[in-house]
Protein backbone atom coordinates (compact mmCIF):
# COMPACT_ATOMS: atom_id res chain seq x y z
CA UNK A 1 0.00 0.00 0.00
CA UNK A 2 1.44 3.63 -0.86
CA UNK A 3 2.17 5.29 1.53
CA UNK A 4 1.77 9.52 2.05
CA UNK A 5 3.59 11.58 4.49
CA UNK A 6 1.43 14.70 5.56
CA UNK A 7 3.09 17.27 6.88
CA UNK A 8 1.85 20.48 8.85
CA UNK A 9 3.14 23.32 10.20
CA UNK A 10 3.70 23.46 14.23
CA UNK A 11 0.64 22.97 16.30
CA UNK A 12 -1.53 26.84 16.88
CA UNK A 13 -4.75 27.05 18.54
CA UNK A 14 -5.41 30.23 16.61
CA UNK A 15 -5.33 28.41 13.47
CA UNK A 16 -6.42 25.24 12.17
CA UNK A 17 -7.90 25.16 8.81
CA UNK A 18 -5.45 23.84 6.89
CA UNK A 19 -5.36 21.07 9.62
CA UNK A 20 -9.44 20.53 9.49
CA UNK A 21 -9.39 20.26 5.88
CA UNK A 22 -6.80 17.31 5.55
CA UNK A 23 -8.41 15.67 8.65
CA UNK A 24 -11.52 15.32 6.37
CA UNK A 25 -9.49 14.05 3.35
CA UNK A 26 -7.73 11.00 5.60
CA UNK A 27 -10.69 9.84 6.87
CA UNK A 28 -11.94 9.09 2.65
CA UNK A 29 -8.24 8.32 2.38
CA UNK A 30 -7.73 5.92 5.06
CA UNK A 31 -8.81 2.62 2.81
CA UNK A 32 -6.90 3.00 0.04
CA UNK A 33 -3.78 4.86 0.96
CA UNK A 34 -1.57 4.58 4.50
CA UNK A 35 -1.41 8.05 5.49
CA UNK A 36 1.00 9.50 8.35
CA UNK A 37 0.92 12.64 9.87
CA UNK A 38 4.23 14.65 10.68
CA UNK A 39 3.59 18.13 12.53
CA UNK A 40 6.70 20.13 12.21
CA UNK A 41 8.52 20.88 15.63
CA UNK A 42 8.56 25.27 15.29
CA UNK A 43 6.90 27.81 14.34
CA UNK A 44 7.96 29.81 11.04
CA UNK A 45 9.30 32.97 13.16
CA UNK A 46 12.85 32.89 12.29
CA UNK A 47 15.21 31.64 9.78
CA UNK A 48 17.00 29.57 11.97
CA UNK A 49 13.55 27.94 13.33
CA UNK A 50 12.84 27.34 9.54
CA UNK A 51 16.49 25.51 8.86
CA UNK A 52 15.40 22.88 12.01
CA UNK A 53 11.79 22.29 10.55
CA UNK A 54 13.53 21.31 7.33
CA UNK A 55 16.26 18.99 8.98
CA UNK A 56 13.41 17.67 10.91
CA UNK A 57 11.64 17.03 7.74
CA UNK A 58 14.47 14.88 6.18
CA UNK A 59 14.28 12.39 9.14
CA UNK A 60 10.78 10.86 7.59
CA UNK A 61 10.33 8.46 5.04
CA UNK A 62 7.25 7.83 2.89
CA UNK A 63 6.42 6.72 -0.97
CA UNK A 64 4.79 10.32 -1.27
CA UNK A 65 5.31 13.44 0.96
CA UNK A 66 2.88 16.06 1.32
CA UNK A 67 3.89 19.54 2.63
CA UNK A 68 -0.23 20.62 3.22
CA UNK A 69 0.70 24.74 3.48
CA UNK A 70 2.16 27.32 5.35
CA UNK A 71 5.38 25.42 5.70
CA UNK A 72 6.18 25.57 1.76
CA UNK A 73 9.67 25.68 2.62
CA UNK A 74 10.18 22.53 4.10
CA UNK A 75 9.94 20.87 0.33
CA UNK A 76 13.47 21.80 0.60
CA UNK A 77 14.28 19.08 2.65
CA UNK A 78 12.31 16.02 0.53
CA UNK A 79 13.17 14.53 -2.33
CA UNK A 80 11.21 16.72 -4.97
CA UNK A 81 10.28 13.83 -7.59
CA UNK A 82 8.49 12.77 -4.31
CA UNK A 83 6.66 15.44 -3.09
CA UNK A 84 3.41 17.63 -3.36
CA UNK A 85 2.87 21.20 -1.76
CA UNK A 86 -0.17 22.67 -1.21
CA UNK A 87 -0.30 26.51 -1.66
CA UNK A 88 -3.37 27.70 -0.05
CA UNK A 89 -3.31 31.19 -1.10
CA UNK A 90 -0.93 34.36 -1.62
CA UNK A 91 -2.25 36.84 1.03
CA UNK A 92 1.37 37.08 2.84
CA UNK A 93 2.84 37.96 -0.21
CA UNK A 94 -0.04 40.74 -1.03
CA UNK A 95 0.17 41.61 2.67
CA UNK A 96 4.08 42.61 2.48
CA UNK A 97 6.44 45.30 1.31
CA UNK A 98 10.24 45.78 0.18
CA UNK A 99 12.63 43.41 1.47
CA UNK A 100 10.09 41.01 3.71
CA UNK A 101 8.08 40.62 0.58
CA UNK A 102 10.82 39.55 -1.30
CA UNK A 103 12.06 37.51 1.32
CA UNK A 104 8.65 35.68 1.18
CA UNK A 105 8.62 35.23 -2.53
CA UNK A 106 11.79 33.71 -2.55
CA UNK A 107 11.38 31.56 0.49
CA UNK A 108 7.45 30.40 0.03
CA UNK A 109 7.18 30.28 -3.44
CA UNK A 110 9.78 30.62 -6.20
CA UNK A 111 12.31 27.88 -3.76
CA UNK A 112 9.69 25.64 -2.66
CA UNK A 113 7.59 25.68 -6.17
CA UNK A 114 10.73 24.82 -8.01
CA UNK A 115 11.38 21.80 -5.38
CA UNK A 116 8.42 19.59 -5.94
CA UNK A 117 6.82 17.41 -8.42
CA UNK A 118 3.33 19.46 -8.34
CA UNK A 119 1.65 22.29 -6.68
CA UNK A 120 -1.96 21.87 -5.46
CA UNK A 121 -3.77 24.90 -4.92
CA UNK A 122 -7.61 25.76 -3.95
CA UNK A 123 -9.00 27.72 -6.52
CA UNK A 124 -7.91 29.25 -10.29
CA UNK A 125 -7.22 32.79 -9.08
CA UNK A 126 -4.61 31.03 -6.40
CA UNK A 127 -2.86 29.29 -9.54
CA UNK A 128 -2.54 32.72 -12.05
CA UNK A 129 -1.22 34.19 -8.62
CA UNK A 130 1.52 31.53 -8.02
CA UNK A 131 2.04 31.27 -11.51
CA UNK A 132 2.26 35.66 -11.56
CA UNK A 133 5.09 35.11 -8.98
CA UNK A 134 7.05 32.07 -9.79
CA UNK A 135 6.50 32.06 -13.69
CA UNK A 136 6.04 28.36 -12.57
CA UNK A 137 4.49 26.31 -15.64
CA UNK A 138 1.05 26.24 -15.30
CA UNK A 139 0.74 21.96 -15.83
CA UNK A 140 2.57 21.56 -12.84
CA UNK A 141 -0.34 23.13 -10.90
CA UNK A 142 -3.44 21.69 -10.34
CA UNK A 143 -6.22 23.16 -8.78
CA UNK A 144 -7.52 21.12 -6.04
CA UNK A 145 -10.65 22.87 -4.45
CA UNK A 146 -11.30 22.27 -0.24
CA UNK A 147 -13.75 19.55 0.88
CA UNK A 148 -16.84 20.88 2.76
CA UNK A 149 -16.95 20.58 6.10
CA UNK A 150 -18.80 17.28 6.97
CA UNK A 151 -20.01 18.63 10.29
CA UNK A 152 -22.11 20.97 8.47
CA UNK A 153 -25.81 19.77 8.64
CA UNK A 154 -28.83 21.13 7.18
CA UNK A 155 -31.97 21.92 9.30
CA UNK A 156 -35.21 23.27 8.39
CA UNK A 157 -35.79 26.64 9.62
CA UNK A 158 -38.48 29.07 8.73
CA UNK A 159 -37.19 32.27 7.42
CA UNK A 160 -37.28 35.05 9.68
CA UNK A 161 -38.78 37.79 7.19
CA UNK A 162 -38.85 40.79 10.15
CA UNK A 163 -35.83 39.89 12.44
CA UNK A 164 -33.42 37.90 10.41
CA UNK A 165 -30.44 36.75 11.86
CA UNK A 166 -27.46 36.99 9.38
CA UNK A 167 -24.07 34.96 10.25
CA UNK A 168 -20.69 36.86 9.89
CA UNK A 169 -17.39 34.54 10.20
CA UNK A 170 -13.46 36.38 10.68
CA UNK A 171 -12.30 39.22 11.86
CA UNK A 172 -9.52 40.41 9.79
CA UNK A 173 -9.65 43.54 7.27
CA UNK A 174 -10.51 41.59 4.47
CA UNK A 175 -13.49 40.05 5.74
CA UNK A 176 -15.33 43.95 5.37
CA UNK A 177 -16.97 43.78 8.23
CA UNK A 178 -17.31 48.19 8.32
CA UNK A 179 -19.17 47.79 5.49
CA UNK A 180 -21.45 45.20 6.51
CA UNK A 181 -22.27 47.35 9.24
CA UNK A 182 -22.69 50.62 7.61
CA UNK A 183 -25.16 48.44 5.35
CA UNK A 184 -27.42 47.44 7.96
CA UNK A 185 -28.37 50.62 8.95
CA UNK A 186 -31.97 50.49 9.30
CA UNK A 187 -32.65 47.11 8.72
CA UNK A 188 -34.25 45.08 11.42
CA UNK A 189 -31.76 41.83 12.48
CA UNK A 190 -29.64 40.48 14.52
CA UNK A 191 -25.58 39.78 13.36
CA UNK A 192 -24.04 36.79 14.82
CA UNK A 193 -20.02 37.62 14.63
CA UNK A 194 -18.15 34.35 14.57
CA UNK A 195 -14.18 36.30 15.74
CA UNK A 196 -13.10 39.46 17.61
CA UNK A 197 -14.47 42.67 17.30
CA UNK A 198 -11.65 45.62 17.37
CA UNK A 199 -13.01 48.50 19.46
CA UNK A 200 -13.53 50.39 16.04
CA UNK A 201 -16.20 48.51 14.83
CA UNK A 202 -17.98 48.20 18.32
CA UNK A 203 -18.12 51.84 18.14
CA UNK A 204 -19.54 51.52 14.79
CA UNK A 205 -21.65 48.62 15.57
CA UNK A 206 -23.41 50.83 18.14
CA UNK A 207 -23.06 53.79 16.08
CA UNK A 208 -25.37 52.22 13.70
CA UNK A 209 -27.45 50.81 16.26
CA UNK A 210 -26.72 46.92 14.77
CA UNK A 211 -27.89 44.23 17.27
CA UNK A 212 -25.01 41.43 17.29
CA UNK A 213 -23.19 38.37 19.70
CA UNK A 214 -20.67 37.36 19.07
CA UNK A 215 -18.37 34.38 20.03
CA UNK A 216 -14.91 32.97 19.83
CA UNK A 217 -13.29 29.65 20.30
CA UNK A 218 -16.38 27.85 19.38
CA UNK A 219 -15.80 24.00 18.57
CA UNK A 220 -16.58 22.66 15.38
CA UNK A 221 -20.12 21.25 16.47
CA UNK A 222 -21.02 24.91 17.46
CA UNK A 223 -19.72 26.23 14.12
CA UNK A 224 -22.60 23.93 12.43
CA UNK A 225 -25.06 25.01 14.95
CA UNK A 226 -24.52 28.36 14.47
CA UNK A 227 -25.07 28.08 10.03
CA UNK A 228 -28.38 25.77 11.11
CA UNK A 229 -29.49 28.61 13.12
CA UNK A 230 -29.08 31.11 10.80
CA UNK A 231 -31.15 32.92 8.29
CA UNK A 232 -28.43 34.42 5.62
CA UNK A 233 -24.24 34.33 5.57
CA UNK A 234 -23.24 36.93 4.46
CA UNK A 235 -19.14 36.77 3.10
CA UNK A 236 -18.92 39.83 1.20
CA UNK A 237 -14.86 39.49 1.66
CA UNK A 238 -12.39 41.49 -0.47
CA UNK A 239 -9.79 38.88 -0.72
CA UNK A 240 -9.69 34.87 -0.25
CA UNK A 241 -8.00 32.41 -1.54
CA UNK A 242 -11.28 29.88 -2.01
CA UNK A 243 -14.08 30.92 0.29
CA UNK A 244 -14.86 28.00 2.41
CA UNK A 245 -18.15 29.58 4.62
CA UNK A 246 -20.16 29.96 1.20
CA UNK A 247 -20.02 25.83 0.96
CA UNK A 248 -20.98 25.65 4.40
CA UNK A 249 -22.99 28.19 3.90
CA UNK A 250 -25.08 26.24 1.38
CA UNK A 251 -24.78 22.51 2.41
CA UNK A 252 -26.36 24.14 6.04
CA UNK A 253 -29.26 25.48 3.32
CA UNK A 254 -29.04 29.32 3.97
CA UNK A 255 -29.09 31.91 1.39
CA UNK A 256 -25.25 33.43 0.65
CA UNK A 257 -24.34 36.79 0.28
CA UNK A 258 -21.03 36.78 -1.42
CA UNK A 259 -18.94 39.39 -3.42
CA UNK A 260 -19.23 39.18 -7.12
CA UNK A 261 -14.88 38.64 -7.62
CA UNK A 262 -13.27 35.89 -7.80
CA UNK A 263 -12.68 33.11 -6.43
CA UNK A 264 -15.89 33.78 -4.63
CA UNK A 265 -17.96 33.84 -7.36
CA UNK A 266 -16.21 30.21 -8.85
CA UNK A 267 -17.07 29.32 -5.85
CA UNK A 268 -20.59 29.91 -5.39
CA UNK A 269 -21.32 28.89 -8.52
CA UNK A 270 -25.18 29.69 -9.36
CA UNK A 271 -25.94 29.52 -5.06
CA UNK A 272 -25.65 32.97 -3.95
CA UNK A 273 -26.38 36.69 -4.04
CA UNK A 274 -23.40 38.53 -5.67
CA UNK A 275 -22.41 42.55 -4.87
CA UNK A 276 -19.95 44.88 -5.49
CA UNK A 277 -18.30 44.54 -1.72
CA UNK A 278 -16.50 48.11 -1.78
CA UNK A 279 -20.02 49.07 -2.66
CA UNK A 280 -22.24 49.61 0.76
CA UNK A 281 -25.52 50.38 -1.47
CA UNK A 282 -24.85 47.18 -3.09
CA UNK A 283 -24.73 45.22 -0.39
CA UNK A 284 -27.19 46.71 1.81
CA UNK A 285 -29.48 45.98 -1.54
CA UNK A 286 -28.39 42.60 -1.74
CA UNK A 287 -29.43 41.61 1.54
CA UNK A 288 -32.76 43.05 1.22
CA UNK A 289 -33.25 41.09 -1.68
CA UNK A 290 -32.93 38.31 0.19
CA UNK A 291 -35.08 39.23 2.84
CA UNK A 292 -38.06 40.41 0.48
CA UNK A 293 -38.09 38.05 -2.67
CA UNK A 294 -38.58 34.60 -0.83
CA UNK A 295 -38.90 32.69 -4.74
CA UNK A 296 -35.36 34.90 -5.16
CA UNK A 297 -34.29 33.40 -1.75
CA UNK A 298 -35.66 29.80 -2.08
CA UNK A 299 -33.87 29.35 -5.62
CA UNK A 300 -30.47 30.42 -4.66
CA UNK A 301 -30.84 28.35 -1.81
CA UNK A 302 -31.38 25.20 -4.05
CA UNK A 303 -29.02 25.86 -6.47
CA UNK A 304 -26.15 26.21 -3.52
CA UNK A 305 -27.30 22.77 -2.78
CA UNK A 306 -26.54 21.47 -6.38
CA UNK A 307 -23.45 23.51 -6.33
CA UNK A 308 -22.03 21.42 -3.18
CA UNK A 309 -21.67 18.31 -4.29
CA UNK A 310 -18.62 18.73 -6.49
CA UNK A 311 -16.89 19.62 -2.80
CA UNK A 312 -17.89 16.70 -1.38
CA UNK A 313 -14.98 15.28 0.75
CA UNK A 314 -14.97 12.07 -1.04
CA UNK A 315 -14.60 13.83 -4.79
CA UNK A 316 -11.98 15.84 -3.55
CA UNK A 317 -10.46 13.26 -1.91
CA UNK A 318 -10.76 11.28 -4.95
CA UNK A 319 -8.48 14.10 -6.63
CA UNK A 320 -5.96 13.74 -4.48
CA UNK A 321 -5.52 9.81 -4.81
CA UNK A 322 -5.45 10.58 -8.67
CA UNK A 323 -2.26 12.80 -8.01
CA UNK A 324 -0.61 10.45 -5.38
CA UNK A 325 -1.24 7.88 -7.97
CA UNK A 326 0.61 9.71 -11.21
CA UNK A 327 3.53 10.36 -8.66
CA UNK A 328 4.05 6.79 -7.84
CA UNK A 329 3.21 5.22 -11.45
CA UNK A 330 6.10 7.50 -12.28
CA UNK A 331 8.54 5.98 -9.79
CA UNK A 332 7.66 2.51 -10.81
CA UNK A 333 8.91 3.55 -14.06
CA UNK A 334 11.73 5.06 -13.40
CA UNK A 335 12.63 1.56 -11.09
Amino acid sequence: MTSVKYIFRKTNPLFFSIEKVFSALTENLKERISVKTEFMPYYSSSISNMVRNIRYAKNNKADIYHVTGDVHYVVLGLPAKKTILTIHDSVFIRDSRGLKQKFFIWIFLKLPVKHCRFITTISEKSKKEIIHYTSCDPSKIVVIPNPVNSQIYYKEREFNNTNPTLLFIGSTQNKNLVRIIEALSGISCNLEILGSIPNEHKYLLEKYKINFNQSINLSEPEMADRYSDSDIVVFPSLYEGFGLPILEGQKAGRAILTSNISPMKEVAGDGACFVDPYDVASIRSGIRKIIEDSQYRQDIIKKGFENIKQYDSQVIADKYLKLYETIQDTETCVA
